[in-house]
């Protein structure tokens, strides 16, 4: 039952050992970016059983291509960058997560300025179903694009790969779904019907 469960404000520490254990970018998690965090928990249990992070937008060509915003103008804008349902948790609480993303996203703002929450759902792992369960509109894939990897299977993340031992490889596509507050914002991607 949902009333056994609560949520609150965390550190990274805190939601590390579940986002290392069960997210499926555990590999990149120990660097993952922290900002707003929450946590799930189970009333009687210490155990952080679901993490869901907000962060800044990683680069802010995002916020130019999606809404057409300079650099300057681009507060409140955020991402939710990492979510994570303990997988026993998942299997025994029917609809746990949108309980728990819906139940964050009004914290978070009750904390600060949000004008619009961006997420993306790796094509080649899920179709992310659970934002459209949260009433996150869907905007399409993400543009095809390639990653230069080196010959140890590094990836090359800046300046020139000429003369470099490599190849290029093409990048996973992203389910890109958006949730707008701010009733001024002008939204330049194309609404899509959700697949």
């Amino acid at each position: 039952m949902k009333s056994d469960f609560y949520i609150q404000k965390v550190s990274k520490r805190e939601i590390e050992p579940l986002l290392l254990t069960f997210h499926y970018l555990k590999d990149q998690s120990k660097t993952f970016k922290s900002h707003y965090n929450y946590g799930l928990y189970q009333y009687g249990n210490s155990e952080c059983l679901g993490a869901c992070v907000f962060t800044c937008l990683p680069v802010p060509e995002i916020a130019v291509g999606a809404f057409g915003l300079k650099r300057d103008q681009q507060e409140g804008l955020y991402e939710l960058s990492r979510l994570c349902i303990h997988p026993d948790i998942q299997q025994k609480e029917h609809n746990i997560t949108s309980w728990f993303v819906s139940r964050c996203i009004k914290n978070f703002r009750k904390e600060t300025k949000v004008r619009a929450i961006l997420s993306y759902a790796d094509a080649s792992l899920h179709t992310g179903i659970i934002y459209k369960a949260c009433n996150f509109t869907y905007y399409g894939l993400t543009e095809a694009k390639k990653d230069f990897y080196f010959v140890d299977g590094t990836k090359h993340s800046r300046g020139s790969v000429k003369g470099k031992q490599g190849e290029w490889r093409e990048r996973t596509r992203k389910h890109r779904f958006l949730m707008k507050f701010d009733k001024n914002l002008q939204i330049l991607w194309k609404q899509e019907n959700y697949i």
